[in-house]
């Protein structure tokens, strides 16, 4: 529109320049203005149509395998990095449900527990298809570093699939019982997928990892300096470590309660289980968030 418009400007300036100027230097000229005109009016807009463009023609995948593309397989290093990120993803969707849940008052509506076991099959089925696809990349990585880079993110990928296989079992982790123990290990798990999903976010969000620094520690205690990111996953290692203290006290005292007629022996295996489930979890989600931070570096 805007061409035919400017025609009538133009097309006398053609005439002119054809005097001095060959034809075919004329059309080459005339079309790399064309598109130069064309960018500059299209380049401001470019967001909303990449919105309109998402709208009409949405992914029809799951967004936590976005990263997985075919020709990420040829480079070893671009199949790492690929499911490094969906990694990530899919620990960061397993552990915002549960840590939800755990803490959520409303955790028993049916509703909230349905949208829960989407999140966590949909993250399951995630991790499937980066363990499937990093079988089918084209070979090893060619420096050590790069080998280590992938070992530490299938280190990664074990721990989260380990992790949603728990949480994928038909426990309600949000029915927890009222004993002091038990509620005291529903926090230490819920915090420590807290800190777990924030830490997964913060990988699968950064391009580069040397913008994240290592732990700085003074005396046991991280210095002002350190990230958000070393916080938490200072904060998940207590948490991890203190709910594997508090599964063996918890079990031997709830059994024991059994065995004095204060519990139901029913009653005590169903609290010592679902505590030693709130464990693995916290359990496999530290090592996971560990190998994702380091494979970073």
């Amino acid at each position: 529109m805007i061409a035919l418009v400017l025609f009538p400007v133009t097309i006398p300036l053609l005439v002119r320049a054809s005097r001095t100027i060959d034809g075919v230097t004329l059309l080459a000229g005339y079309h790399t203005a064309y598109n130069i005109v064309g960018v500059a009016i299209l380049l401001p807009l470019i967001d909303r149509f990449t919105r309109f463009v998402e709208r009409i023609l949405p992914e029809r995948g799951s967004p936590l395998t976005r990263c997985l593309d075919p020709a990420a397989l040829v480079t070893p290093i671009a199949a790492e990095e690929a499911v490094r990120r969906t990694v990530a993803c899919s620990l960061e969707t397993i552990c915002g449900s549960i840590g939800a849940g755990l803490t959520d008052t409303n955790h028993g509506t049916s509703a909230r527990a349905r949208n829960d076991a989407t999140s966590v099959t949909e993250a399951s089925d995630a991790l499937r298809q980066a363990q499937e696809f990093i079988s089918e990349a084209s070979g090893p990585p060619e420096s050590e570093d790069e080998q280590e880079r992938l070992m530490r993110t299938l280190h990664a990928l074990d721990h989260a699939s380990r992790l949603a296989e728990v949480a994928g079992e038909k426990v309600e982790f949000g029915s927890v019982p009222s004993g002091p123990e038990d509620v005291r290990a529903a926090e230490l798990c819920a915090e420590a997928m807290q800190n777990t999903a924030l830490i997964a976010g913060e990988v699968g969000a950064l391009p580069d990892a040397s913008e994240q620094a290592a732990p700085v520690e003074e005396n046991g205690v991280l210095a002002n300096g350190a990230s958000r990111t070393d916080q938490a996953m200072v904060q998940l290692e207590h948490c991890a470590k203190t709910l594997g203290e508090l599964q063996l006290d918890h079990r031997k005292v709830t059994l024991g309660s059994a065995a004095g007629g204060a519990l139901s022996a029913d009653e005590a295996i169903a609290r010592v289980d679902t505590v030693r489930r709130l464990e693995a979890l916290a359990r496999h989600a530290w090592p996971a968030a560990l190998h994702l931070i380091d494979s970073r570096a």
